[in-house]
């Protein structure tokens, strides 16, 4: 059993498309670039804004620009427009009652992050919560997750990623860390499967046996 888990937040233990999308939509438009609602923008949940921006046609300097009007409407209103996925609170219950410590390992800048857990009751069950700075800094999922392991002294094979896209499961391969591929979020079972994590689950109570189940 592991007994250390960090947890991915968009696409894992919430789903924040709505106010995602729609503040991306707002930053194009405010650049004079809007998108049309009819062009899908569920590939934006999981990287880094700038990433996304950029994918999108836009230089560095006005993909800085876009990461600020997104943060405009998001830090307002996109923050709480998201919800927990059903089940993931029974699920976290269960593993805390079995003293597993979990932490949360999120790319979103952990001052919005932090926010997020608080008002849908998940910070609760963490034990500490790691996310990037404003700056872009510890953005890459390998960074962040090597830098918590090194803070909290603990051995990368007591450990357990568990997220919904390639970017966590790249990012725990680089730190030696066992990684569990959620089927419910935003990354898909072809991405999923290119990127090989140690299992891949299908609702939140596989998850939870999984990992009580699970030799570390």
């Amino acid at each position: 059993m592991f007994t250390h888990a960090f947890l991915d937040l968009d696409g894992t233990l919430t789903d924040p498309k709505i106010g995602i999308t729609k503040s991306i939509r707002y930053a194009m438009n405010k650049l004079g670039q809007p998108i049309s609602e009819k062009v899908d923008l569920d590939w934006t949940i999981g990287p880094s804004l700038w990433y996304s921006f950029e994918k999108m046609g836009l230089n560095s300097d006005d993909a800085d620009k876009a990461v600020n009007y997104y943060r405009e409407r998001y830090t307002k209103i996109g923050l709480f427009e998201n919800h927990v996925y059903p089940g993931v609170p029974k699920a976290l219950e269960e593993l805390k009652a079995n003293h597993l410590k979990m932490y949360l390992m999120t790319a979103k800048p952990h001052s919005y992050a932090k926010k997020i857990t608080a008002y849908f009751g998940i910070s609760k069950f963490l034990t500490y919560e790691f996310g990037s700075e404003l700056d872009g800094t510890n953005i890459d999922k390998a960074d962040l997750i090597k830098n918590a392991l090194r803070l909290l002294k603990i051995p990368a094979k007591d450990a357990v990623m568990v997220g919904d896209r390639k970017y966590d499961i790249i990012g725990a391969k680089k730190n030696a860390v066992k990684t569990i591929g959620v089927s419910w979020g935003y990354g898909s079972d072809v991405e999923l499967k290119k990127a090989k994590p140690d299992y891949i689950v299908n609702n939140p109570l596989e998850l939870t046996k999984t990992i009580l189940n699970s030799s570390a």
